[in-house]
């Protein structure tokens, strides 16, 4: 381009970045910790994480004995009558009784048919259940942070383009006022420079629209105020070094999907273990610490009392229930087998979405080559295109498609990049492997 043009150029961007330093600078690296902090659905996930870790004591389990403290007090007032052997009878009308019992006891099993040790271990189970499911919603999240901001990084770059096309339009536009004043061009070329100058202006208030939307919706990822006002870094750095089979050694590995299909498994396999422990007696010791009081206002004793220890155990073996043991243990096995073809499922989903994505990956990296290369070609189209139009050899509709052109082949540079990034990024998702 010509000298004006970049002086121009260089004095818009100029007092761009004045504009963009008074504002907050959003790193990724500041964003993705802006949502692991306030990210709604990440705090949900924390808690269920909490919960399940909450959940695994062996009290939760049944290993530990339980203790009870009681109080029964009855009393009442009769019309009461009593007969003797003898014949004789005694009556009182409006006879008080009462009845107190209170103390401590305490149960324990012993033995459940090992369930008790069963269940402990699902417990733990679940609780990685927990930690995957929250690796899993951090990953999506964290995940979408990157998108939106890397968004917000192209429709930046695509601002400067367009702010470039409006230079070198109004330029346009004064070499036509100033042809029409020497009478060296027709008023019909001032206005298609002021149509054209109108349509880029247009086109540029569309795009701050998008971009302050974009804005938003970053801000709805970080759950923070979406009237917050910031400006991102202008530039994508997408790793062109990844290697399908490196990725797909760390998503057998590590992809929250597959984990939570092998952690269902382990779980249903712990729920046969614990329907089995039915075929095996249930033992309970027993024990306690009672105090007995009761007062009848009729009868030989008036009063009596008493208190004492009291020990003992019991023992249940379910001998049959109506074949519902054996459906109970043919179920839990269904069970087991669907979560065996969950897993292959899942496996094969897996390598379905990484052959894809690596696929859109490796076009998407031609392609920021093949755009690269046509910029750099529009780029020295316009300059030329410019050169001859400042001498009037071209005619305008020559000079506005080397000037679309340039703009276009910004634009698709700019989208290429950030096309290769949410390829990147789609990668390292299903890998387990986004760094945050």
């Amino acid at each position: 381009m010509n000298t004006k043009i970049l002086f121009r150029s260089s004095i818009l961007f100029f007092f761009c970045m004045i504009s963009i330093q008074a504002q907050e600078v959003l790193t990724i690296e500041e964003a993705m910790k802006i949502a692991l902090e306030n990210n709604f659905e990440i705090k949900i996930a924390k808690n269920n994480t909490k919960i399940s870790e909450t959940n695994v004591t062996i009290g939760n389990a049944g290993m530990l004995p339980t203790a009870t403290a009681s109080v029964v007090d009855n009393n009442s007032i009769t019309n009461s009558t009593q007969v003797r052997q003898d014949g004789t009878s005694t009556s009182l009308d409006n006879a008080k009784n009462n009845n107190l019992t209170y103390g401590v006891s305490l149960g324990w099993t012993v033995f459940d048919g090992m369930r008790m040790f069963a269940r402990l271990d699902q417990l733990k189970e679940l609780q990685k259940l927990g930690d995957t499911e929250l690796k899993r919603t951090i990953l999506m999240k964290i995940g979408q942070v990157n998108s939106a901001y890397y968004d917000l990084v192209q429709q930046q770059q695509q601002l400067v383009a367009l702010d470039t096309t409006i230079v070198i339009s109004k330029q346009r536009l004064d070499l036509a006022k100033n042809r029409f004043t020497i009478g060296k061009a027709s008023k019909l070329e001032v206005l298609n420079a002021q149509v054209d100058l109108n349509t880029d202006m247009v086109a540029l208030l569309r795009q701050k629209e998008s971009y302050a939307n974009s804005k938003i919706l970053l801000n709805q990822h970080l759950a923070r105020d979406p009237k917050i006002n910031f400006t991102v870094t202008d530039e994508v750095t997408v790793d062109n070094k990844l290697l399908f089979a490196d990725l797909l050694d760390l998503a057998q590995k590590q992809n929250p999907a597959l984990e939570l299909q092998v952690i269902n498994k382990r779980i249903a396999e712990l729920e046969l273990k614990q329907i089995k422990a039915d075929r095996y007696p249930v033992v309970n010791l027993t024990s306690g610490y009672n105090f007995t009081e009761s007062q009848s206002s009729l009868g030989f004793t008036s009063e009596n009392s008493s208190r004492g220890f009291t020990y003992g155990f019991n023992a249940s073996l379910n001998i049959f229930d109506g074949f519902n043991q054996n459906r109970n243990e043919k179920v839990a096995k269904l069970q087991i087998e669907n979560s065996k073809i969950a897993i292959e499922q899942q496996n094969m989903i897996l390598n379905t979405q990484l052959s894809t994505a690596f696929q859109t990956y490796l076009t998407n990296l031609e392609l920021i080559e093949l755009e690269d290369s046509n910029e750099s070609i529009a780029k020295q189209n316009l300059e030329i295109t410019l050169d001859k139009f400042r001498i009037g050899t071209i005619t305008t509709l020559e000079f506005r498609t080397a000037q679309l052109n340039y703009v276009n082949a910004k634009v698709r540079q700019s989208n290429a990049v950030y096309q290769a990034k949410l390829s990147e990024i789609a990668l390292k998702e299903l890998a387990g492997n986004i760094s945050f």
